[in-house]
């Protein structure tokens, strides 16, 4: 097992990244713990990747990965104004993967994403289980000079404690860049409470073929985090639904 506190580097991985507003709000809301607040609008963000090569990481090896979880209000990256998130699903095909991310806190799950691209047709699909639960179609042009760089902002819940971890990110993200549609395929599965809304609202996104990002050496303590949720809520081990004081810092 990687010791979790060690840093860990990813180059030049495919990567698709957006967010939509879903078709429940208040359910998206309710999956946030108490002491943390979702924006207004309860957007929900989703991460799908793909790292095709073992060389394409400083320890991981090549797997895929997707997480997706509601976005916060109050809690920026560094820059101010990039809205950090609440992991509520992630799922990676690695089992190395999953035993670092879930002594960092992440809610890991195993699972598989494939990112199929052709042409201008980018089709990406998740599973969990060897079940397929979230189905994405893109329409993509060509890579060009902008780059998107920056820091996001992920809070998770680890040994009763929230904490909070910054990752940094270079992206090249393509240009047009279109979602076409975003299926939620199994509405007997938790994850089905983050479906789209229908007419779809995309609030932002991209696609990149080259995406790099680090994992942070540390984690940032909030608070300690509060009782377990009622029956049948998300794991008291994986989620939280009070914090005890306030946050010490971001």
């Amino acid at each position: 097992m990687l010791d979790p506190a060690v840093p860990q580097l990813v180059v030049n991985c495919r990567t698709l990244y957006f967010s939509w507003l879903p078709a429940d709000p208040e359910a998206v809301a309710a999956l946030v713990p108490t002491g943390l607040r979702p924006q207004a609008d309860r957007q929900v963000f989703l991460n799908q990747y793909v790292v095709d090569d073992e060389s394409q990481t400083s320890g991981f090896g090549s797997y895929s990965l997707a997480y997706l979880g509601v976005t916060l209000a109050d809690a920026d990256a560094p820059d101010g104004v990039t809205p950090g998130g609440w992991w509520t699903h992630y799922v990676t095909s690695s089992e190395l993967v999953r035993d670092y991310a879930l002594a960092r806190g992440a809610p890991a799950l195993p699972g598989r994403t494939t990112i199929d691209v052709r042409r201008d047709l980018v089709v990406t699909e998740t599973d969990i289980d060897g079940v397929p639960v979230i189905r994405t179609q893109v329409r993509i042009g060509d890579t060009g000079h902008a780059v998107h760089n920056g820091h996001h902002r992920y809070l998770t819940a680890l040994h009763g404690q929230l904490v909070s971890s910054i990752y940094p990110v270079v992206a090249e993200p393509v240009n047009p860049f279109e979602i076409e549609s975003v299926e939620f395929l199994e509405p007997d599965h938790p994850i089905y409470a983050l479906r789209p809304e229908n007419p779809l609202t995309i609030a932002w996104g991209y696609y990149a073929p080259r995406s790099s990002f680090a994992y942070p050496g540390g984690l940032t303590i909030l608070g300690e985090l509060g009782p377990s949720p009622a029956p049948g809520g998300p794991d008291p081990q994986r989620s939280a639904v009070g914090i005890v004081g306030q946050p010490t810092g971001r």
